[in-house]
């Protein structure tokens, strides 16, 4: 949901994949709220509460020309309080479903369970069942932790990621981990705006200001109604007859939106197709990397309920650093020492199965072989789907995969000679035809801060035609829609800022394309087949393809694992039993 999952994606080594760098030109030798956190014992037991901190700003504010209505936009390099979300319907619902794991009844012998993939799904997976008593043993194919959120480090030390990654405060089972684990002060929250750049005016910007005095949905409205620049007031009445149906009809009706992409509802609702264009397009290829014309109404609907309901959904932060080593890593920490196992460089060749069709163990490349009593593949859909084994794919379960597709995304790093000017300490939409959303991370995040040069990150979407270009023509195409973004400070030929280096990151099957119709499709966590399982942000849960919805679908599998351990255990001795007889 939003920017989040919008903002990841996952480089799979079975397909063709680019992570390349490159050297180019010379190398150079709205006020924030004091509103206080409190923490809830059921969800930070250890948690540090950074509600009233406020760390010195980076730099200076650079003032950004005047409005319409003559108002200066400023940039203020700063991290915001924590915004009071610890007290929203959600997030008490999200800690109450914590808070069951630790409190559930400690197994008489733990279960060892089996999970493929260590990306946020599969860690969330790992972690909630250790809460709960089990032992997690958790394998990875590649060398480094995160899945969609994974990073690396190159020969200069610089870290280049595989998306653009975004928390929201409407993210509540996200904020209780990072609560859980003790590292909220690792999120650095912006101000409560969404910034998009103006393509008729290059250079220039357009925000959406969220007033921290008026509650949700009047935030929103105020914001909404303030904007003169991108929506006509004619078009923004209509826009908001036609969410009428939607308000009026809650969450039944936006289900029952699955059927039409966005383009086809604003049409149908007689909004101007200029109010496709001027904003969802953008949002659309920040939610899913695809354009309105593709992308089912109902992921739209979903993030709008979000925002609006909830008055501090939309407030964006920024990770303080690497997600393998700032996010995973605690993971990580948290399941061994709890008594699990964590291991990388463990990709799974088979799921080799029993006479009576259950999974019998993991067979990995390496050629070791895995058992457990439960198994869960928490790898992303088009990785399950090559997995399946043959007399599993007619299953109806498993048979309705064949809709959900991964979608083509790439992420794009540029180190510039300079330190940019025309930017923000914030994520900016681009309002390309080639690039989604960026920012400029040595200014929005404190580990890739730089006061010399600029790191602008970009997500590349949509990307199908794309994917299997060049870096050079990509990183030229991107250079071409810069020169738009920054006209005084970017040129195409690398006559103002030059690149000191990049990295192109391609990622030919990321989160699940949301079409239309496709809701129907995706699976519940516990499979038909007895003792297996499924986790990933493609798997049944409110929160679409996210980081959200991937740490939730973690939790709704780990929770069906804990319902049904009584079963598995007696399962396993009965295994035991039947191999003792032979």
């Amino acid at each position: 949901m939003a920017v989040s999952g919008c903002v990841s994606s996952v480089n799979m080594n079975w397909q063709s994949n680019t992570i390349s760098t490159r050297n180019r030109g010379p190398v150079p030798g709205f006020g924030s709220s004091n509103t206080s956190c409190q923490t809830i014992s059921l969800a930070f037991g250890r948690s540090e509460s950074m509600g009233l901190s406020l760390r010195l700003p980076y730099t200076h504010c650079v003032k950004r020309g005047l409005r319409k209505n003559g108002f200066p936009l400023q940039v203020v390099c700063i991290d915001y309080p924590r915004p009071d979300i610890d007290n929203t319907v959600n997030f008490l619902e999200a800690a109450y479903l914590s808070s069951t794991f630790r409190t559930s009844s400690r197994p008489t012998k733990p279960l060892e369970v089996v999970i493929a993939g260590a990306g946020l799904a599969g860690l969330s997976t790992a972690k909630y069942l250790a809460d709960a008593g089990h032992k997690p043993i958790l394998l990875e194919a590649r060398d480094v932790l995160g899945g969609k959120v994974a990073a690396w480090k190159d020969e200069d030390g610089d870290w280049y990621e595989t998306g653009l990654h975004i928390f929201f405060g409407a993210y509540p089972n996200v904020q209780n981990l990072f609560g859980e684990l003790g590292i909220n002060d690792r999120l650095q929250w912006k101000e409560h705006s969404m910034i998009f750049a103006m393509p008729n005016k290059p250079g220039q910007f357009s925000r959406f200001d969220f007033p921290e005095v008026l509650p949700s949905p009047l935030n929103g409205v105020w914001a909404i109604l303030r904007n003169n620049e991108m929506l006509t007031w004619p078009e923004k009445v209509k826009f908001a007859i036609g969410l009428l149906p939607a308000i009026l009809g809650g969450q039944d009706y936006v289900e029952a939106q699955d059927g039409l992409s966005v383009k086809e509802w604003m049409r149908k609702q007689g909004i101007p197709d200029r109010v496709t264009n001027e904003v969802f397009i953008a949002m659309s290829k920040a939610l899913n990397f695809i354009n309105p014309d593709e992308l089912s109404m109902q992921c739209i609907l979903i993030a709008l309920n979000r925002f609006l309901q909830e008055k501090h959904g939309s407030k964006m932060a920024f990770l303080d650093g690497n997600p393998p080593e700032r996010l995973c890593m605690p993971i990580v920490d948290h399941i061994r020492s709890l008594g699990g196992e964590v291991h990388l460089n463990s990709r799974i060749q088979k799921i080799e199965l029993n006479d009576d069709a259950t999974v019998k163990s993991l067979l990995l490349n390496n050629g070791k072989v895995i058992e457990g009593d439960a198994y869960v593949v928490a790898a992303p859909v088009d990785i399950l789907k090559l997995l399946l084994p043959d007399n599993w794919k007619e299953i109806p379960y498993f048979k309705r995969l064949e809709k959900l597709v991964g979608v083509p995304v790439i992420n794009v790093h540029i180190w510039f000679d300079r330190k940019l000017k025309n930017t923000y300490d914030h994520l900016l939409f681009s309002r390309s035809p080639l690039l989604s959303v960026y920012a400029d991370m040595s200014v929005t995040c404190k580990e890739y801060y730089s006061p010399n040069q600029s790191m602008l990150e970009l997500v590349f979407a949509p990307a199908e035609e794309w994917i299997s270009r060049s870096d050079e023509d990509i990183i030229d195409a991107t250079m071409n829609e810069l020169a738009k973004l920054f006209p005084d400070e970017i040129s195409a030929d690398q006559s103002k800022a030059k690149i000191v280096k990049y990295h192109v990151v391609k990622t030919p099957r990321s989160v699940y394309k949301t079409v239309p119709n496709c809701e129907p499709c995706r699976p519940i966590q516990r499979s038909p087949i007895e003792g297996f399982y499924l986790a990933g942000d493609y798997t049944k849960q409110k929160y679409l393809a996210s980081m959200e919805g991937a740490v939730l679908s973690g939790k709704l599998c780990a929770q069906a694992i804990v319902q049904d351990s009584e079963l598995l255990a007696a399962r396993g001795k009965r295994t035991m039993a039947e191999a003792s007889a032979l």
